[in-house]
């Protein structure tokens, strides 16, 4: 006990040395409560911390990669055993894997880190979808973490092409078809993602928008959502409350842990668990290069995106769905994620008093996980209204079903307890009921009244 009051004594005043000197108090981020230290609180700095790692790994990339569809003669054509009729692309990311130092290794951790990227940006904002984050004062910030999600989409997009395989080739050019439907938006667009109509062009503008101009857009985006962040600090834990204060204050932040060296650390060991994952994961199983565009002699690849468009592709599988319906039905789903802190205008955050929310979640979370599945199962394959009934309905049936069970038993069981309180401890606004005559003194501490069983809602 001795060794640890002295070591810990000594590296306090270590640490405050440094602090002082680099004027660390300056620029740290903003103090949190001690609470978040959980793992579901840093969700967003994980998102955060996997855009980095594509950074330093995509920025090695590009050492090696040509992002051309001209014919190269180099090493790749002729381990193939051909005079190398393959895309310089393609050729390049052959290089990459089979020639650099641990060049597949690299390869197949920006890969895996995309998707782990994008499944992490998932979780983020169904969190926050759940949990009311989006709710006043926090609108702007739900908005611009919107426009991160699609922006992360957009990045898995435009890198899908770069390997410039048969399969990326041809998905991407019906995602564009897709994208083209788009009322107004797509016409206007054309020009800047087909180029100029060849397929060099359409190369040159996904690589020019998957390393220069969607980053620095997600890179702006990243660091808005950072300062509306630290102008109204994390989110306190949802609750019935309508009356909550939904932001702490000065006086709040000096009582909480300091950025520097608490939460730096903690989410430090986070990042150093995904990075060991993801090493892990790209190392046991690497990533297998289809063959490239133009070579007749491989078979023709069924055409399928990457699983995180699997769901979009499906949709277009149904009977009588277009592709004007389903890109249009994307876009009418993308603005009500966008403008829904404007929609849900109720104080209550907890999940439990959302019913609605809640529904439209728990379907949004089916249907995508359904769809991904049945698109990978069956691609290409038409699905009849009837098949679509037999599949998609029971998720929707059993959310309006139990969810409304679920929330008509809560709110029963608090009015109950409420009653018996004698109803004046009942919160404002908050499933409202008669009070009774007979109540606890007012004066009555709230540790008294914990002991009394007076119902909280945290």
């Amino acid at each position: 006990m001795a060794f640890d009051r002295w070591f810990n004594r000594n590296l306090n005043k270590i640490w405050g040395f440094v602090e002082d000197r680099a004027g660390i108090p300056k620029w740290a981020l903003r103090p949190q409560p001690a609470f978040t230290f959980k793992p579901s609180y840093w969700t967003g700095a994980f998102v955060a911390n996997a855009f980095l790692t594509q950074v330093v790994t995509g920025l090695l990339l590009l050492l090696y990669y040509q992002p051309s569809v001209n014919p190269t003669l180099t090493s790749c054509g002729q381990a193939l055993g051909t005079l190398s009729v393959s895309p310089g692309a393609w050729c390049s990311t052959y290089y990459i894997i089979h020639t650099v130092p641990m060049g597949n290794l690299l390869l197949s951790t920006h890969l895996y880190g995309a998707y782990a990227m994008i499944f992490l940006a998932f979780v983020h904002f169904f969190r926050g979808f759940y949990l009311g984050v989006y709710k006043k004062p926090r609108e702007f910030s739900w908005m611009v973490g919107t426009l991160l999600l699609l922006a992360t989409l957009g990045m898995g997009f435009t890198g899908y092409l770069l390997p410039y395989t048969t399969l990326s080739y041809d998905a991407t050019n019906v995602g564009i078809v897709l994208a083209l439907r788009l009322p107004t938006l797509g016409p206007l667009t054309a020009p800047f993602l087909l180029g100029d109509g060849t397929a060099q062009g359409l190369l040159s503008r996904m690589f020019g928008l998957h390393v220069l101009v969607i980053p620095l857009a997600i890179g702006a985006l990243l660091y808005a959502h950072i300062a509306l962040f630290e102008s109204h600090g994390i989110a306190p834990p949802a609750t019935s409350d309508p009356l909550q204060r939904p932001r702490y204050t000065e006086a709040d932040d000096k009582k909480h842990v300091p950025f520097w060296p608490h939460i730096f650390f903690y989410i430090t060991k986070w990042a150093l668990l995904y990075l060991g994952l993801l090493f892990g994961i790209a190392a046991l199983w690497p990533w297998q290069l289809p063959t490239y565009v133009g070579n007749t002699a491989a078979p023709t690849p069924v055409i399928e995106p990457d699983w995180y468009f699997l769901w979009l592709f499906k949709l277009v599988d149904f009977y009588g769905v277009t592709p004007v319906i389903a890109v249009g039905a994307t876009t009418a789903l993308a603005l009500f994620i966008l403008f829904l802190p404007f929609l849900d205008r109720s104080p209550r955050r907890h999940p439990r008093d959302r019913p609605v929310l809640v529904i439209i979640g728990n379907s949004l979370i089916g249907f995508f996980l359904v769809m991904t599945v049945w698109g990978g199962l069956t691609p290409g394959v038409q699905i009849l209204p009837a098949s679509v009934a037999e599949t998609l309905g029971p998720i929707l049936a059993t959310n309006l079903v139990v969810v409304p069970l679920f929330y008509l038993r809560y709110r029963a069981s608090y009015r109950r307890r409420l009653l018996q309180r004698g109803g004046q401890y009942r919160l404002p606004g908050a499933y409202p009921v008669a009070a009774r005559t007979v109540a606890p003194a007012p004066s009555a501490s709230p540790a008294a009244r914990a002991a009394e069983g007076v119902p909280r809602d945290g």
